[in-house]
C-alpha cells in the first residue's frame, strides 16, 4: 500500500535541501487549504446539513452496525489517495478508471449508497451547497459515535474532485500484509506520528475483515495465538471462502479498546494488527491504549481530525457535484 521512492541518478548530485523544500512547500500548501475549513461552514447555506448526514447515518447503522466501520474505512481510503477530495466515489466509466476498484477498495469498500442517499436528501434541502467529500468526512465521525466512540469537530468547505487516481489508490493505501516499518513509513508520508498511526489504527475495534485480507497471517504467521488462529482458521480455509468475515475484534459493533487488548493476547486479524504488538517499538504505545481507553478515544479523535484535513480542495478548486458518483 505504501508507495515506495526511487530518486533517479540525475538527482544525486543536488543539495539535499531541495526535496526538503518541495515537502515543506506542499506541507504549506495543505495547511493553507485546510485553514479555510470551518466548523460552521454551512450554517447561512444549509444549516441543517449535520442534522440530515446524522439522521442518514444512524438509520444506517441501526440497520446494519457494521455500516459504520465501513464508512469510517471509506473516509480513509478517501484521505489516503490525493488527500480528503471524494475521488473514491466515482464511478468507471468508459473513459475513466477511478478509485473504486483499485486493489484496496475493489469488492471491499461499502458505504457508497449510504452517502448518495444523504447526498439526495441534501440537494433537495440545500442544492449544489454540501460536497460529497464533507458528507463522508461527516459520516465517518458520525458512525464512531453511533457505535460508542468519541466525538470531534469535523472541518467543513471541502469540495468534490473532478478526479481520481486508481495507481494512487494501489500506491497510498496501508495493506493488512504491511510490517511494522512499512506502516510507519506509510503515515509518516501522509504527515502522521507513529503515536498517530497507532491510534488510526484503532479504527479496527470495528467493523469485520474478509477471510482473503488475514489468510495469510492465520496460516504463515508465529506471532499469533494459536487458539485464535484455529478459531479464524475455521472461518477461513486455506483455499476459497475469500468473502469470508470474521469481526475484527471481539466487540466488532463497539468501539471501544478491546483491538488493542487483542493484540496484547496476540489476537490481530490482520498481519499490519499484530505488528504493532509484536516486541517493536510500538508496543509501549498499544500497553497504553489497552489499559487507558480515554487516552485511546481522544487522541483518536485527535488523529481523526488532522486526516479529514489532509489536501482538501477549498476555494474555486473542485467542485460540489450533483451526484457523488459522477461529476457535474
Amino acid at each position: 500500500m505504501a508507495a515506495t521512492g526511487v530518486y533517479s541518478s540525475s538527482l544525486v548530485h543536488r543539495p539535499a535541501v531541495f526535496p526538503s523544500f518541495t515537502f515543506f512547500f506542499t506541507l504549506l500548501l495543505a495547511m493553507s487549504s485546510a485553514q479555510q475549513l470551518s466548523a460552521n461552514f454551512y450554517a447561512s447555506s444549509c444549516s441543517n446539513a449535520l442534522s440530515i448526514i446524522k439522521q442518514g447515518v444512524v438509520s444506517a447503522v441501526q440497520a446494519e452496525a457494521r455500516m459504520g466501520a465501513s464508512l469510517l474505512r471509506l473516509h480513509f481510503h478517501d484521505c489516503f489517495v490525493n488527500g480528503c477530495d471524494g475521488s473514491i466515489l466515482l464511478d468507471d466509466t468508459p473513459n475513466f478508471t477511478g478509485e473504486k476498484n483499485a486493489g484496496p477498495n475493489g469488492g471491499s469498500v461499502r458505504g457508497y449508497n449510504v452517502i448518495d442517499s444523504i447526498k439526495a436528501q441534501l440537494e433537495s434541502a440545500c442544492p449544489g451547497v454540501v460536497s460529497c467529500v464533507d458528507i463522508v468526512a461527516v459520516a465517518a465521525r458520525d458512525s464512531v459515535v453511533a457505535l460508542g466512540g468519541p466525538s470531534w469537530n469535523v472541518l467543513l468547505g471541502r469540495r468534490d474532485s473532478t478526479t481520481a487516481s486508481a495507481s494512487a489508490a494501489n500506491n497510498n493505501i496501508p495493506a493488512p500484509t504491511f510490517s511494522l516499518s512499512q506502516l510507519i513509513s506509510s503515515f509518516s508520508n501522509k504527515g502522521f506520528s507513529t503515536r498517530e498511526m497507532v491510534a488510526l489504527s484503532g479504527a479496527h475495534t470495528i467493523g469485520q475483515a474478509r477471510c482473503t485480507t488475514f489468510q495469510t497471517h492465520i496460516y504463515n504467521d508465529a506471532n499469533i495465538n494459536p487458539t485464535f488462529a484455529s478459531s479464524l482458521k475455521a472461518i477461513c480455509p486455506q483455499s476459497g471462502g475469500d468473502n469470508n468475515l470474521a469481526p475484527l475484534d471481539n466487540t466488532p459493533t463497539t468501539f471501544d479498546n478491546a483491538y488493542f487488548v487483542n493484540l496484547q493476547g496476540q489476537k490481530g486479524v490482520f498481519h499490519s494488527d499484530q505488528e504493532l504488538f509484536n516486541g517493536g517499538s510500538t508496543d509501549s504505545i498499544v500497553n497504553t491504549y489497552s489499559s487507558n481507553p480515554s487516552t485511546f478515544a481522544s487522541e483518536f479523535a485527535n488523529a481523526m481530525l488532522k486526516m479529514s484535513n489532509l489536501n482538501p480542495l477549498t476555494g474555486s478548486n473542485g467542485e460540489i457535484r450533483k451526484k457523488c458518483g459522477s461529476t457535474n
